[in-house]
């Protein structure tokens, strides 16, 4: 047993208890904690290995890794499907001029990437680094995978922890940046009905513009908007029902222990991974900033204000920067509801997060 496995073992039971005790992203953080121990126990039977006198024997979760992620990102790319079944859409439709802060709140994916390649990692890496800052952990390992990047467990870990840490990153970084006077701004919320109708042709509109736009980002954003499809059709409410429960669970599940077959020690203990985490907690930062000051800069135009705080819901953890957002706003002005706008500003985080590693996979094929 060497030091970095002891190591790995500290590190997969620290996740374990982010998972139970405070409940982070507990669905993935549990399965990738007990598989980082798994994985880097001494001659584990989870990864395959050569036995004199038998030969090469099949472990399951490098199996799993293989099959699910490293050959056909089946286990990221279905996941999507459950992710459109459960999101509502109809906030932004009503108000599509909050897709501006889903794009806005990618600012930290950049940045990332600069500094990434500022301090020596290749590309494809920083690109893949990059993709933290997306807040999206599906995208983020699908990316780094296709981009075969030498830190798919690292990035994978900085991804989901940053995620659930979202409640602790995001109020510091909001008060920062905004006065009290901005945080609070009401903002007056005019119920509009969408029609189930514009609701069926949303899926089908953003899937044929992605596809125009940024080809590359089909497998992620017509998944998205296939499971969207099933959820809004009306006729599918069993396979809503299965996409949105079941199959979200069991995806999870798998893909949360498969992706530990990248945290074994002679991967993961090193100076990089430490640097990863960093640069992931910058990207986060950055995605707060660009939504918030894209907010100030459009209130300079508008006569009813926007809260700023509404551009930071613009990151892709949904709903949970939808929520810090408002108990935001509850704080500083009790009464203040700007849930439903933050909620809007939320779901088009999705979209935009899905976007930008499909547009970062196509520039990455035209630099190679």
């Amino acid at each position: 047993m060497t030091l970095q496995q002891i190591i790995m073992y500290g590190i997969g039971i620290f996740l374990i208890v982010l998972a139970i005790k405070k409940r982070y992203e507990p669905e993935l953080l549990l399965p990738m904690g007990f598989g980082a121990i798994l994985v880097n126990l001494p001659s584990s039977g989870v990864i395959n290995q050569h036995i004199n006198g038998i030969g090469e024997v099949q472990g399951i979760i490098e199996w799993l890794y293989q099959v699910g992620i490293a050959s056909s990102e089946v286990l990221p790319i279905l996941l999507f499907i459950g992710i459109g079944a459960m999101i509502d859409f109809a906030p932004l439709i009503a108000r599509p001029i909050f897709f501006v802060f889903g794009l806005a709140a990618q600012l930290g994916i950049f940045v990332a990437i600069l500094v990434a390649l500022a301090l020596g990692f290749d590309v494809k890496d920083a690109f893949s680094i990059g993709m933290i800052g997306a807040a999206d952990g599906p995208t983020s390992i699908l990316v780094s995978q296709v981009l075969r990047s030498d830190y798919v467990g690292a990035i994978a870990v900085a991804a989901y922890s940053y995620m659930a840490l979202v409640p602790m990153i995001q109020p510091i970084t909001i008060k920062c940046i905004t006065t009290k006077k901005e945080r609070q701004i009401t903002m007056c919320y005019a119920h509009k009905e969408v029609s189930r109708r514009a609701k069926i042709i949303f899926p089908i509109i953003i899937t044929v513009i992605a596809g125009l736009i940024a080809p590359m980002s089909l497998s992620l954003i017509g998944f998205l908007m296939f499971g969207n499809l099933i959820r809004e059709c009306g006729v599918l409410d069993k396979m809503s029902h299965t996409a949105q429960d079941i199959l979200t669970n069991v995806v999870t599940l798998l893909l949360g222990i498969t992706i530990s077959f990248s945290m074994r020690a002679e991967l993961f203990v090193q100076k990089e991974t430490l640097l990863i985490m960093l640069i992931g907690l910058l990207a986060f930062v950055f995605d707060t900033i660009g939504g918030v000051f894209v907010a100030k800069f459009l209130n300079i135009f508008l006569k009813s204000k926007i809260n700023p705080m509404i551009g930071a819901a613009g990151i892709s953890a949904f709903p949970m920067s939808s929520r810090v957002v408002q108990k935001i706003a509850q704080e500083e002005l009790p009464g203040n509801i700007i849930l439903m706008q933050a909620v809007s500003a939320n779901v088009a985080g999705q979209i935009g997060s899905v976007l930008v590693g499909g547009l970062l996979l196509h520039l990455f094929s035209l630099w190679a």
